[in-house]
């Protein structure tokens, strides 16, 4: 991918999860997810549209020059279990993503702003995220915007050792 002259700025705007945008920039992050933690049951893929429509959540897309360079979601906490186990209000950062060749220019904490954002119009009180150990620059990211390790929670406690599990107070 050729990406455009880095000192121009780039827009986040609402994209559908089912676009062939949003299936091109996850298909790629799911492929270095997968190249990463090569180790069975490492990774977990899961979105539905539903978990980030309107009122539930959101699904953005970073382009610079109408071509995209990143993504983030951000879904309501729903199933009882989690609930249980995170409190209420809570939303869950999925697929966050920003290409390689971006990295480090200030889209990564741009998407999480903006998912921050969101979360606090839909009235929530606290993030969660899922990440792994092996994304150190993720980690970084998530640590500087104020996230704070949790223990792993839902489906990420049978991986937990190349899960890091957080969590953001609003």
């Amino acid at each position: 991918m050729i990406i455009p002259d880095s000192s121009k700025p780039f827009e986040i705007e609402r994209e559908s999860l089912t676009s062939s945008v949003a299936s091109a920039l996850i298909a790629t992050l799911n492929a270095e997810l997968s190249a990463l933690y090569p180790e069975p049951g490492a990774t977990h893929f899961s979105l539905d549209p539903d978990e980030v429509a309107p009122g539930s959540g959101i699904f953005v897309v970073a382009r610079r020059h109408d071509l995209p360079i990143g993504c983030g979601a951000l879904r309501r906490v729903r199933e009882a279990t989690l609930v249980r186990e995170l409190g209420p209000d809570v939303g869950e950062l999925k697929r966050m993503y920003v290409a390689q060749e971006v990295r480090g220019q200030g889209v990564g904490r741009a998407l999480l702003e903006r998912l921050e954002a969101e979360a606090r119009t839909l009235g929530l009180a606290r993030l969660v995220l899922e990440t792994g150990t092996r994304q150190l620059e993720a980690l970084a990211l998530y640590r500087r915007a104020g996230f704070k390790e949790i223990p792993a929670y839902g489906e990420y406690a049978a991986s937990s050792a190349t899960s890091v599990c957080m969590a953001k107070e609003l």
